[in-house]
């Protein structure tokens, strides 16, 4: 059954809504290699131009070589199957099918998440808000969860790196082609002292569509998210809209209603979000779980 959907993941064209009818229709996927051309189109999960190559890589795929190739790299699956998947991420509508990942996989045991999240051009305000508010977190020994993108992305992992802290960071695209390129450093010490994890293989290179798609990894995983500085219309916004709608806290930092970069953030204030100031409003909010709570 795994490896059958480590298979199907692989295919073009199958994407979590496209997983999830083919598993309504065949939840132990028997009949993933025997159903006919015919049978396939009857079922109408994918557009009859994006169904030949599905069948393509269904049929043709070398998932073994694939395979071989994430053990060179020490490079673990996890499937949603799995006993040891996390349990926060299994709450969520849409979690992922497969994550693939490489460093401490007991990370995703911890149930003490905190996301981070915020803009990929941060001012000096908001990287210094950042230096205050995460060193106690980390030293209360929260995970701090975040994107690997530029900016607060990439402050958070390091700032919680430097100070020995827990971190996990979720990938857009494949642990074979980091992006932003620039952030490779981080993730080969992210990979090393922490955990970096994907839904999309490692082969494979981010496009768009996938960053929102993170996002949620990034809330679900969370018991909370924070947000330091976001526009009116950003990214960070939608994982904080995820946050909300898988029941997450959402925190925000404040500022001048004059700064472009704190419109998002106020206006997430504005609508309910826990105004932050300090690293104990959010300890506050959200206690420790114990491994006994857990």
């Amino acid at each position: 059954m795994k490896s059958k959907l480590i298979h199907l993941h692989q295919c073009r064209g199958a994407g979590w809504k496209t997983i999830s009818s083919i598993l309504t229709n065949d939840p132990l996927l028997s009949t993933l290699y025997t159903k006919t051309t015919k049978e396939w189109a009857e079922l109408r999960i994918l557009p009859s131009d994006k169904l030949n190559p599905f069948l393509r890589d269904l049929h043709s795929l070398n998932l073994q070589k694939l395979l071989d190739q994430y053990a060179m790299n020490d490079i673990q699956i996890l499937s949603f199957f799995d006993e040891d998947y996390p349990y926060q991420l299994k709450q969520i509508y849409d979690p992922p099918w497969i994550l693939y990942m490489k460093g401490n996989r007991g990370f995703l045991k911890d149930m003490n998440g905190i996301g981070v999240v915020g803009a990929r051009k941060p001012s000096t305000c908001g990287l210094q808000a950042l230096k205050s508010l995460l060193p106690p977190l980390v030293q209360a020994e929260y995970l701090i969860i975040s994107g690997v993108a530029v900016g607060i992305d990439t402050a958070a992992h390091h700032l919680t790196l430097k100070e020995k802290g827990k971190t996990i960071g979720v990938l857009g695209g494949g642990h074979f082609h980091i992006y932003p390129k620039g952030n490779s450093p981080l993730a080969r010490e992210i990979m090393k002292n922490g955990l970096l994890i994907s839904e999309t293989p490692p082969q494979r290179r981010a496009e768009p569509w996938m960053f929102p798609m993170r996002n949620r990894i990034i809330s679900g995983l969370s018991r909370g998210v924070l947000v330091v500085e976001a526009r009116q219309k950003s990214g960070t916004l939608i994982t904080a809209q995820c946050a909300l709608e898988q029941g997450r806290e959402v925190f925000a930092v404040p500022g001048s209603p004059l700064h472009d970069l704190s419109t998002g953030t106020n206006r997430l204030i504005q609508e309910g979000a826990k105004l932050v100031l300090t690293a104990n409003d959010i300890i506050d909010e959200i206690p420790m779980f114990s491994p006994i709570d857990c």
